[in-house]
């Protein structure tokens, strides 16, 4: 099936393995608060047991440069998009209030991205990915 929006999340290519999986699950659960047309209904399994929900669409996952992903920030500010990020400061607290505070803390020009979460029509969050390459 081909969705009239997409998903995608630009993670920076040179973290660590757990830190990819980190960041995508954090962008993961910030665009489906943001989205929550993206959430599809829950699960049943054949013995009635109740599962939540999740993502009904595929999540497009790049691969980008620190340059790539200030790109790709710049890009998706230019369009008015709301978006989710994640800086690398956020690997060294341990809660949301710090989380918070450490972003409000820097300028924009200043933050440190390691990931952004976008979600938007096709065509948009095509032109703002253009030129990356799925992550390896």
């Amino acid at each position: 099936m081909i969705y009239s929006t997409k998903t995608a999340l630009v993670i920076r290519s040179d973290l660590l393995p757990w830190q990819i999986a980190n960041v995508a699950a954090f962008l993961s659960g910030g665009l489906a608060c943001a989205y929550p047309e993206i959430v599809g209904e829950p699960y049943r399994d054949g013995d009635n047991r109740l599962y939540t929900a999740m993502i009904r669409e595929p999540i497009f996952i790049y691969g980008a440069t620190s340059t790539e992903l200030t790109r790709t920030h710049g890009r998706a500010v230019s369009r008015g998009m709301r978006f989710a990020i994640y800086t690398a400061p956020l690997f060294k607290t341990a809660n949301d209030v710090d989380n918070r505070a450490s972003v409000a803390a820097t300028a924009t020009a200043g933050l440190d991205l390691v990931g952004i979460g976008l979600h938007a029509d096709r065509k948009t969050t095509e032109k703002i990915t253009g030129g990356l390459k799925f992550l390896a």
